[in-house]
């Protein structure tokens, strides 16, 4: 506080509603404002707090102390505490404040101090993403971030070579472990490493174990580091991480016995108990942490959201990646069981106090003792008894209990040391790198200033050290301040700056504390109470030592921040840090080499020296030992020179400070508590820095910035003067009178405290002044609008009332005339009424009586009616009784008849039927159905018989019943011609009753006939109505229906097409990925294979993988008949023409390759396997009467197998013996030679141990090679065999799918092939063991080929069978689904609509059956055109061959003319192709591809080169040599890759070529013949098109290459785009004077920028891109890319600008919005001009523009935020939320965003569903496409220039 500058002294005075800080027990401080003027002498001050309440503020008048002035609301929150312009601690601790409660903001810069507070909670802000977007800025020009700290550590490494340290420092649960670890994860992001070693990742490795063995649980923090560490990351020359080294410092070792309430021991302690039930940790004997003391005493054992056992597997996963053995991961876990099991070991006192003693059977002793391997009963002896060794004699004396504890717990905490220092040094092994250490960044993680209610010799040494830190922190700062001052050529006045170096000398001088202490530890009998009476006698004078009042042991001491009692108990001893010799002894005797390892090189242990009474002498021994105490170096000491070696590399180094502050004591998530924070910003020096700060020039400003703010201060005729910094002399000058208030630098204008603070509210007044001239005049204006538009509206109310008054009296004439007119026809219309009532009565009466007298009539005309029909039907009844006696007379006689007419024709059966005894004899085979027939005739015979009786029966029963008939019918005819008359009267009566009774019926049926159908007739029409009512609804509803399903078809199609369209652009994208990372790997090939070629290589045999040659080839494209098996052949070539010396390569890369091998061979194993299987199933097939063959057949393969076998395997051992014994002999040889030069004999050995091996691979490869040269002879033998048999039967052999007609013939010569192998070894020479792999491979080649393309091709039929089987079972589904819905619906409707509907369903699907039909009539016809094309081609072909005959013939006769004759020839035409010999491939390859630059084809045709390569490729096509096309067209594209190798920065080259490859792949597209790409053709250039080879796997491989190049193009814009953006679009004044610059405190200090003026303006975007533009289109590439290239641009300018928008908060302001928006419509216009407006471009800059818009809006009210909320569709809920928390005032009239506004917002979009990144990725790329765009141009149209070079080329 007295320190502090006064700031009052150097602002304005103390007038009213000036407001200030005052002290407050609470709050630290409070904010106040004045309620009237302060007069110099008054004792108070009238103060009005925040809440309105009144004080009072009482002075001191004689110290004249005022209080401090507040700064102005625009400064408030600003990234930089030393922008301020009142620079004190109330100011400092509200700008924190307010940064972090109410922005989230967690980091603040203060100088060159970063102060982050620990928000506990995580926040998204330290992914790959924000990583990425620091990486390579100035530290000022982004908010303040851990990761700006790292990248100016690493930056300033960089640029001066200079060393680098990052300082974490604070309380412990301040984050200091936090920070650092995202420190280096920093420069492991960034850096990365250099090799394939990952060190990156070895050093991220070593946080979890280190936390694990080294962190534990306080109260403060649930993670807190218990020591300190320095990690030095060390750097190559090319700044890539090549390793780390740890140093560590004071390990609290009393925490492995002892914690206190609510703390935990170690972390590794409970994550091995938590681990104890796995297998591997059964003989641990370990329970859970609450069993052992050593884990139990802090109380709770867990901690709330940590996982031990999780934590415990990363830390053996790290332990592995750190290299440490299983084994010894084993041994450390057992030491650290065995110390669980010490602390549970029970010690029992005896009775007289002075000795004690343990149970023999202890079992924690035996397990102690069983882990560590010692003897159970010394380690149980030595326990408890001690050895004193004297001159003459060495005494073994009993101890106390308290004595045993205190051994025991030093043992343990001895132990534990031990095993930290071994971790520690093998993670350093582990990091260690043998390459030269070029520069390093070290980050020290170190304890910060602590004081407790306690306080020991652990917190001595911790402020000890945090006083050389604060040293070396505030000489550093001086310098700094120094540097910049002398820079700016500022006098110089010495500042006066607290210089801790007494209270240091208090500490570590000679005869200081620690010379003292150790000098009483070395007393026999000294005593903390001793030491401290020292102390007290020695430094009772210090100023930075003080004695308490009510204590004896205890002593203060003035630190920098504050005092701190520390009690002296225990002081001595954990100086000391005793540890029995006797006990260290048993452990260094220990069986397991680990933990005698541990204490082997261990000279410190020193006895005790207290007294006993129970002494027992054993004689000594002869050699005297002598104590090694004299030696032992004490912790003070140790401690001492571990922090100077510390500071001597600190002071070596450039340092960066990060103070790590925690914010409350609860771990509250974004609480602050003012008391603790300030206590802590006192301790770790950032107030220090404000006062050095203060005591100068605070606040700097730049001229220009300077100019800029304030130039509406400075008056017009200043503004004349050009010279700006003149300008700013005399603004200044007259402004402030005290010319010690400011000085002007040489670039800079340097202000006391408070001055910018006196200019701002200058500022503010004079924008005060003009907006109330302005508010003045446009308030008149107003008014006067107002009065004319009041003058206005009265004329026209006076207008507008006349005319209603006029239109009233026009109302009432009107409606008088319309009363009379409306009397008048209402009385017609009454006398009418009356009229036509009179006529209805008359006309109704003359109808009724009509209709009497018609219906009379009627019934008269129907009753005679009815009798007619009565007669009628009498008349028909005898009618039709007469005729059924007639026909049933009829009928009996011509039953008769034919009966007759049946016996004749079976009499005639009868003699047929023997005379067909002859048939028996015709046709011996025919006698079983002849007895079958005649059985059949036997039965019909028997039957007729039975038929006949019954006949005849019938027939004279039938002849009696007429007879008898007869007879009646006369006695009837008499009986009637008797009784005729009366029967007939009685008769005819009968039949008149029942004719009435009829006639009654069927009137009363009639009636009810009659009514039921007038009933049903008018139900009918009901009915009708109503169905036609239904119908108009059902064709309403139908009509809906329709144009619902027409709208949802066309929304599910239109959301189907997006649908598609996104995932085809993310399968573009994945696939334009995937051919990014091939070029990148290729790039790395390449890169690789050049280092390889530096290197020397020596002389010897070295291991030559088979496939090296795939590795080295430039083309990474297979050829069109080439597979992955024939690389080996390219390999044995390889071989042969470079040697096996320059062939080598190095072991890791090829053990590589022959794990690749493998992987082959066990897929071709795969192949072998189902081609055995489809052998075995077309060998079920083969037909069943060749059974026999098929035995021979197999009894020849056995031979032949057993023969080659034999043969093969005499002649490869012989050779292998020989060339085995030759090679050995060779290693040997060079092997020694290169020992005895280099030393290193592994080599050798290694080599043996991989021929061994390849040899027994090699025994596998030739069993296999037999059996598959046996099946090739049971495969020659079976095709013999088959020749000499039927040749309508094709019997199937091992090759089943034998479609080319090939198979079998390839397979007889690749087994000649392999026959042929053995002559060719001879020309190998000494091969190792892997050129005989690759001969062997040589011979399976052919075989393999030709076996894996037969399977592929049965593979593929089945495949596609089985498809078809699935399509047709799906359709057959789905026709049987329709017709079952159809059959269900039928169901339901009535007959008729039954009908109908299966009319409809049939004439539907003859309609589907004709649009098959015509479908396979168009692909009949499309067929019968392409045979007819082939047709006229051949024909072509045969007319030229035909007229090449008659041309010869033709020569031929004018030769044998007579000479002096000669006969003009005419020229042909040029045919579009151009020829060459193969000779010339490389020349040509040269001078288009390689050496060929774009301005020597300035203007010529566009993709000149394009069309030269077309128009060879076409004549190798034309006459018909693949080989020609394979090789000219790979030369091509290798060539293509050197070029962009080559220039992999030049646009113009990079566009050059991409427009070349595209037009290539146009021309192989629009020239291949597919019909798909001839629509545009014209006719001469169907011409040019390629009539023999189909070249579609080259297009696809031109397609990636253009991919590839089109992802190189856009690497190249971005790099020349990504430096202006920034500073184009956010810094630079588009719309000059309207952003004001605020102070930026030590934002672009001199250290961190770059010299010369980087500023960019849009201009120099919109020229880059122009300049990007005409190149392209001079080129001739397709508009369709440039269109896509500028989206991709569009789309980078948008992500970087929006990120850096989004990361800093001087640019989210109002006026960087309107700048925005101003700078993107200047963009879209030049994207207008361009006619580029259709790419997308616009709308990839949408986020941007809604970024814009933000910064603009009205932030207030709830309507604001529903209005943002639907604007920012584009921006995520983050991204708003960060805007609005960034968004800073430039103008004292501006208003921050509320919190308030914040959380609305983010309550209304918490529905979003919103990705969690803040920022965009500016490396996405779209994916590209290459749409087909044939060219105009024909072939024969083209000329070749000559400064190509290419008179080579024959036009044909």
């Amino acid at each position: 506080m007295d320190a502090l500058v006064e700031s009052h002294s150097q602002g304005p005075s103390l007038i009213q509603y000036t407001r200030v800080w005052i002290p407050d027990p609470d709050e630290v401080w409070r904010s106040a404002e004045l309620t009237k003027d302060y007069k110099e002498g008054e004792k108070s001050l009238q103060l009005r707090l925040e809440d309105e309440t009144i004080q009072e503020y009482p002075i001191d008048v004689q110290k004249n102390q005022l209080p401090f002035l507040r700064n102005p609301d625009i400064l408030v929150g600003e990234n930089d505490l030393t922008a301020l312009s009142y620079l004190h601690e109330p100011a400092v601790l509200h700008n924190l404040k307010v940064r972090f409660l109410e922005s989230n903001h967690i980091y603040t810069y203060c100088g060159i101090v970063l102060v982050a507070i620990n928000p506990y909670e995580q926040l998204p802000i330290y992914g790959q993403d924000v990583i990425y977007a620091y990486s390579g800025q100035n530290m000022g020009d982004m908010d303040p971030h851990i990761f700006a700290v790292a990248e100016e550590a690493y930056k300033q490494m960089a640029r001066d070579e200079k060393n680098q340290s990052i300082i974490v420092s604070g309380e412990s649960g301040a984050g200091k472990t936090v920070s650092a670890k995202y420190a280096m994860r920093y420069f492991a992001t960034v850096s990365g490493s250099a090799s394939d070693t990952n060190i990156e990742e070895k050093v991220l490795a070593s946080s979890p174990i280190m936390e694990a063995i080294g962190n534990a649980k306080t109260t403060r923090n649930d993670n807190s580091s218990r020591f300190g560490k320095y990690i030095q990351i060390g750097f190559d020359k090319r700044y890539h991480i090549i390793g780390a080294n740890m140093r560590t410092y004071l390990l609290e070792k009393s925490r492995v016995v002892f914690q206190a309430d609510d703390e935990r021991n170690y972390h590794i302690f409970y994550q091995l108990c938590a681990a104890a039930s796995l297998p591997e940790f059964k003989e641990l004997a370990l329970t859970c942490a609450e069993d052992f003391f050593y884990a139990s005493q802090g109380g709770d054992t867990s901690i709330e959201g940590v996982d031990d056992a999780e934590d415990f597997e990363k830390t053996r996963q790290a332990f592995t990646l750190l290299g440490v053995r299983e084994s010894h991961q084993i041994s450390i876990f057992k030491i650290i069981a065995s110390i669980l099991h010490l602390g549970n070991v029970e010690i029992q006192a005896e009775r007289d106090g002075e000795s004690c003693s343990i149970s023999p059977g202890d079992e924690h002793l035996s397990n102690f003792c069983r882990l560590l391997g010692v003897e159970h009963g010394q380690m149980e002896h030595w326990l408890c008894h001690r050895k004193l060794v004297t001159t003459s004699e060495t005494y073994v004396k009993t101890m106390s209990l308290q004595q045993v504890v205190n051994a025991r717990n030093a043992l343990a905490k001895h132990i534990y040391a031990q095993l930290f220092g071994w971790i520690v040094e093998h993670i350093n092994k582990a990091l260690h790198t043998s390459l030269k250490q070029h520069s390093f960044i070290g980050v020290l993680d170190i304890y910060g200033f602590e004081t407790f209610e306690v306080n020991s010799f652990e917190q001595f040494c911790i402020n000890y050290a945090n006083e050389k830190l604060q040293q070396q922190f505030n000489s550093h700062v001086f310098k700094l301040e120094q540097e910049e001052y002398m820079k700016e050529q500022i006098p110089w006045t010495l500042i006066d700056f607290y210089d801790n170096q007494p209270c240091i000398d208090l500490i570590e001088a000679k005869l200081g504390i620690l010379d003292l202490l150790d000098e009483e530890c070395k007393v026999p009998k000294g005593t903390d109470q001793n030491w401290a009476q020292k102390l007290y006698d020695r430094h009772s004078g210090s100023q930075h030592f003080q004695k308490p009042r009510m204590s004896n042991t205890a002593f203060i001491v003035v630190h920098f921040a504050d005092k701190v009692e520390y009690l002296s108990d225990g002081f001595l001893e954990k100086n000391r840090d005793t540890v029995y010799e006797e006990q260290i002894n048993i452990l260094k005797a220990s069986k397991f080499p680990l933990v005698a390892d541990l204490f082997h090189d261990d000279k410190d242990s020193v006895p005790a020296t207290a007294s006993s009474s129970k002494i027992s002498v054993r004689s000594a021994r002869p050699p005297l030992k002598t104590s090694n105490k004299e030696h032992k170096k004490t912790v003070g000491h140790q401690f001492r020179t571990s922090l100077h070696l510390l500071m001597e590399t600190l002071n070596a180094t450039t340092p960066h400070y990060v103070r790590c502050i925690k914010p409350n004591d609860e771990k509250l998530p974004f609480h602050f508590d003012p008391k603790r924070a300030v206590q802590q910003l006192r301790a770790c020096g950032v107030l220090e820095t404000i006062r050095i700060s203060a005591a100068g020039y605070p606040s700097r400003w730049a001229y220009h910035d300077f100019f800029n703010r304030y130039r509406v201060l400075i008056k017009k005729r200043e503004l004349a003067n050009t010279d700006k910094k003149a300008i700013c002399r005399s603004v200044l000058e007259s402004l402030i009178k005290d010319p010690d208030k400011f000085q002007f630098g040489r670039t800079k204008i340097f202000f006391r405290a408070g001055q910018v603070a006196y200019l701002e509210k200058l500022r503010a007044d004079k924008f005060r002044a003009a907006t109330i001239m302005i508010q003045k005049t446009v308030r008149g204006w107003l008014q006067k609008v107002k009065y004319r538009r009041l003058k206005g509206a009265t004329l026209t109310l006076q207008r507008y009332c006349r005319g209603l008054l006029a239109r009233r009296l026009a109302e009432h004439l009107r409606r008088t005339r319309a009363a009379v007119v409306l009397q008048k026809q209402y009385r017609m219309q009454r006398a009418r009424q009356a009229y036509q009532m009179v006529r209805r009565a008359t006309v109704v009466i003359q109808a009724f009586a009509r209709g009497m007298f018609v219906r009379r009539i009627y019934h008269q005309v129907l009753r005679e009616h009815k009798a007619t029909i009565i007669q009628k039907h009498v008349r028909g009844w005898m009618a039709r009784r007469h005729f059924h006696r007639l026909r049933g007379a009829a009928i009996v006689i011509q039953c008769g008849f034919r009966r007759l007419k049946a016996k004749q024709e079976l009499k005639a059966l009868k003699i047929e039927a023997r005379s067909a005894e002859h048939l028996k004899r015709l046709n011996v085979g025919m006698e079983n159905k002849v007895v079958q027939l005649q059985r059949k005739i036997d039965d019909q015979n028997k039957e007729f018989k039975t038929l006949s009786e019954q006949l005849s029966a019938v027939t004279s029963t039938h002849a009696m019943e007429v007879e008898k008939l007869k007879k009646e019918l006369a006695h009837y005819q008499q009986s009637q011609g008797e009784d005729s008359s009366p029967q007939l009267q009685e008769e005819v009566e009968s039949l008149r009753m029942e004719l009435q009774r009829a006639h009654s019926e069927r009137k009363v049926l009639e009636d009810t006939h009659t009514r039921e159908k007038d009933e049903l007739r008018k139900r009918v029409a009901d009915l009708e109505q109503e169905n036609a009512l239904l119908k108009d609804e059902k064709e309403q509803l139908n009509n809906q229906i329709l144009c619902q399903s027409k709208d949802d078809f066309a929304q599910n199609s239109v959301k189907e097409n997006l649908l598609m369209k996104k995932e085809l652009e993310e399968e573009r994208s994945r696939y334009q990925n995937l051919v990014k990372e091939y070029s990148r790997l290729e790039q790395r090939y390449d890169n690789l294979r050049d280092e390889m070629t530096l290197v020397k290589q020596t002389p010897g045999h070295r291991r030559n993988p088979s496939n090296q040659s795939s590795l080295e080839s430039d083309s990474n494209y297979p050829s069109i008949s080439t597979s992955e098996v024939g690389d080996t052949e390219d390999a044995l070539q390889q071989v042969e023409e470079i040697g096996l010396e320059k062939a080598a390569m190095d072991m890791t890369v090829f053990l590589k390759l022959q794990k690749r091998v493998r992987e082959l061979e066990q897929e071709r194993r795969k192949l072998q396997v189902q081609l055995e299987k489809r052998e075995q199933q077309d060998g079920k097939r083969v037909p069943a009467e060749q059974p026999k063959n098929d035995l021979d057949l197999d009894q020849d393969a056995d031979l032949a197998y057993n023969s080659l076998k034999r043969q093969e395997l005499e002649s490869e051992n012989k050779k292998l013996k020989n060339e085995l014994n030759e090679l050995r002999k060779a290693v040997a040889d060079q092997a020694s030679a290169h020992t005895a030069a280099h030393g290193a004999p592994d080599g050798y050995s290694l080599l043996l141990n991989q021929l061994k091996l390849a040899h027994e691979e090699l025994e596998v490869r030739k069993e296999e090679v037999l059996i598959l040269r046996t099946q090739i002879v049971s495969a020659d033998q079976r095709r013999l065999a088959s020749k000499s048999s039927e040749p309508n039967i094709n019997a199937r052999t091992s090759w089943p799918n034998s479609e080319k007609h090939v198979d079998q013939e390839d397979a007889i010569e690749a087994y000649h092939g392999v026959c042929q192998t053995n002559s060719k070894t001879e020309d190998w020479g000494y091969l190792n063991e892997d050129g005989e792999l690759g001969l062997a491979y040589q011979g399976l080649k052919q075989v393999a080929r030709l076996l894996e393309a037969q399977l592929q091709a049965q593979s593929r039929e089945h495949e596609e069978e089985v498809e078809g089987l699935k399509a047709q079972v799906e359709a057959l589904k789905e026709e049987l689904d329709k017709q079952q819905q159809t059959f269900c619906q039928t169901l339901l409707l009535s007959p008729e609509a039954q009908v109908e509907f299966g009319v409809q369903q049939e004439i539907s699907r003859l309609t589907n059956e004709n649009l098959d039909l015509k479908e396979l009539v168009e692909k009949l016809e499309k067929n019968e055109k392409k045979l007819k094309k082939q047709l006229k081609i051949y024909m072509k072909k045969v007319q030229d061959l035909e007229a090449a005959q008659a041309l010869a013939q033709s020569e031929k006769r004018r030769h044998e003319l007579n000479r002096q004759v000669t006969v003009q020839r005419k020229e042909k035409d040029f045919q579009g192709m151009l020829e060459y010999h193969k000779e010339d491939e490389a020349l040509l390859v040269r001078n288009l591809v390689t050496e060929l630059k774009p301005q020597a084809l300035a203007g010529t045709v566009p993709c000149l080169p394009a069309y030269i390569l077309y128009m060879c490729i076409r004549h190798a096509d034309y006459v018909n040599d693949d080989l020609k096309v394979h090789s000219l067209l790979t030369s091509t594209i290798n060539g293509i890759k050197k070029v962009l190798k080559k220039h992999n920065d030049d646009f113009e080259m990079t566009s050059f070529w991409l427009s070349n490859t595209c037009r290539l792949l146009h021309c192989l597209k629009q020239y291949s013949g597919d019909e798909g790409f001839m629509t545009q053709n014209t006719a001469k250039q169907n011409e040019h098109c390629l009539k023999n080879f189909d070249l579609t796997e080259y297009r696809q491989v031109l397609s990636d290459l253009s991919i590839q190049i089109y992802q190189q193009l856009i690497k190249i814009a971005e790099g020349l785009l990504q430096p202006m953006i920034v500073s184009a679009m956010l810094e630079n004044e588009s719309i000059q004077g309207l952003s004001g610059v605020k102070p930026t405190g030590y934002r672009k200090r001199s250290s961190s920028m770059a010299d010369g003026d980087s500023s960019y303006c849009l201009e120099a975007i919109i020229r880059q891109m122009n300049s990007f533009h005409t190149i392209m289109c001079d080129q001739g590439l397709d508009p369709e890319i440039i269109l896509q290239v500028f989206k991709q641009l569009f789309y980078m300018i948008n992500a970087v600008t929006l990120n850096n928008l989004l990361l800093r908060k001087d640019v989210c302001s109002w006026s960087t919005g309107m700048q925005l928006r101003y700078n993107i419509s200047q963009l879209e216009e030049w994207l207008r001009g361009r006619n580029l407006h259709q790419s997308g471009a616009v709308q990839t800059m949408e986020p941007l523009i809604q970024a814009a818009q933000l910064l603009q809006l009205k932030k207030k009210t709830p309507e604001d935020a529903e209005a943002i909320c639907s604007l920012c569709t584009a921006l995520s809920t983050q991204q708003i939320v960060k805007i609005l928390n960034l968004y800073t005032p430039l103008n004292e009239f501006e208003e921050r965003v509320t919190v308030a506004f914040i959380r609305t917002i983010q309550a209304q979009l918490q529905e979003r569903n919103d990705p969690q990144q803040l920022l965009l990725d500016f490396k996405h790329m779209f994916p590209v496409l290459f749409p087909f765009n044939p060219s105009s141009l024909t072939m024969d149209s083209i000329h070749i220039p000559a400064c190509l070079n290419l008179e080579f080329l024959n036009e044909v």
